[in-house]
């Protein structure tokens, strides 16, 4: 009896001894969306799938392509009148009414905070002139950014009779990359809530973000989220954890809360981000015709990757410098990068820049011609 007794002492000492809260793998069936991807976002590499590239209504999540495109166009502070049709619109909403003056930063608000479709569409209008110029907008922009596999009804989300709204798991993923990468877009979207001041005359009012993941997982800064009922709910989050930084879809996802936060753990229970060494930090580059033979450069920044763990020791780098540079060349500017690969993939670019200015070096030539320039100039004063 003692030795049972002792058996069972060491097996739990030795459970006691393994880590907690470190996520385990999972599959497919552990996730209740039809459709889900995981990314990391600075390289756009999938870490895990299920459906990821099945087309499929995105809901509400529409709007960060609405609200990218709004912010693109500038002027994001100037007031204006919403168009009264515009706001007419069914569903979630800002609060618009006829009248109301706003600007393009307060739309961006209300379409990736309280989700409103209002905002969206008087977005649209103010951008493009009309809905459909603003859709035919973002259907441009889509095929930019290489989301073949996306197309775009409304600048809401809302459900349309054609069957037309469509995206994947994976354009909207790679989509949701690019807008974090805008730092008015990441600053919105990792907002709880904000105070802003609109109506006629515009007034101080507040506005909720959707999004509860901003405040009951770690790290999450965005993104977005979306429900109707062909789409069901659809939900699209940014986080960061240790310099890791992950994008997580989910479509028609019953328990998309309970998904992300098991797919998020899982991601950051698998990657590292690692300083790869570099063979060069500092480099003298040939110019020519300049008042100085070379010029000074240097690595800028500190490079960084996220890997899976087996991989940070694989990283290998190659300097990418021309043998000279044409004079003039100005203090900062790019003359090379570094480039870390993993096989045959590039996992990131660093940027090598001049340290300083180098003037170009005047010959006889150019001599003469300043000196015709200067005559030129005191004909004409006189």
């Amino acid at each position: 009896m003692k030795r049972i007794l002792s058996v069972i002492l060491s097996v739990c000492l030795i459970v006691g001894l393994y880590p907690v809260g470190k996520a385990e793998a999972f599959g497919e069936s552990d996730i209740s969306a039809k459709s889900a991807v995981l990314i990391e976002a600075e390289s756009g590499r999938v870490i895990f799938e299920k459906n990821a590239y099945e087309r499929r209504q995105m809901a509400s999540t529409t709007k960060i392509m609405s609200a990218l495109l709004c912010i693109e166009s500038g002027s994001l502070d100037d007031y204006f009148k919403v168009d009264s049709e515009a706001i007419k619109v069914e569903g979630s909403s800002m609060g618009l009414v006829e009248g109301d003056l706003v600007t393009k930063r307060i739309l961006c608000y209300g379409m990736l905070l309280p989700s409103g479709n209002d905002a969206a569409n008087a977005a649209a209008v103010k951008v493009a002139g009309s809905v459909e110029n603003f859709v035919a907008m973002m259907n441009r922009r889509a095929q930019q950014l290489g989301l073949s596999d996306t197309h775009f009804v409304t600048p809401s989300g809302l459900d349309d009779d054609t069957d037309d709204h469509y995206s994947t798991a994976y354009d909207m993923a790679m989509l949701a990359r690019e807008c974090m990468k805008n730092e008015t877009f990441a600053e919105i979207a990792s907002a709880s809530s904000a105070c802003l001041e609109y109506g006629n005359p515009p007034y101080r009012r507040w506005l909720s973000n959707s999004n509860k993941l901003l405040d009951t997982c770690e790290g999450v800064n965005g993104v977005k989220t979306g429900f109707t009922d062909k789409a069901g709910r659809c939900l699209i989050s940014s986080c960061e954890r240790n310099g890791v930084k992950l994008i997580c879809v989910t479509l028609d996802a019953p328990n998309d809360w309970q998904d992300h936060n098991r797919m998020l753990n899982f991601g950051f229970s698998q990657l590292v981000n690692v300083s790869p060494e570099c063979d060069y930090r500092a480099f003298s580059l040939n110019v020519v015709g300049g008042k100085t033979p070379n010029v000074m450069c240097s690595v800028v920044g500190e490079p960084s990757v996220t890997l899976y763990a087996n991989e940070a020791d694989k990283v290998k780098s190659e300097v990418i410098l021309p043998q000279f540079v044409y004079a003039p060349i100005a203090a900062g500017e790019k003359v090379g990068e570094i480039r870390f690969t993993l096989g045959e993939d590039v996992v990131y670019v660093c940027d090598i820049c001049s340290n300083e200015y180098v003037e170009m070096q005047k010959t006889e030539k150019s001599g003469a011609i300043d000196k015709l320039k200067d005559k030129l100039e005191e004909f004409i004063h006189s």
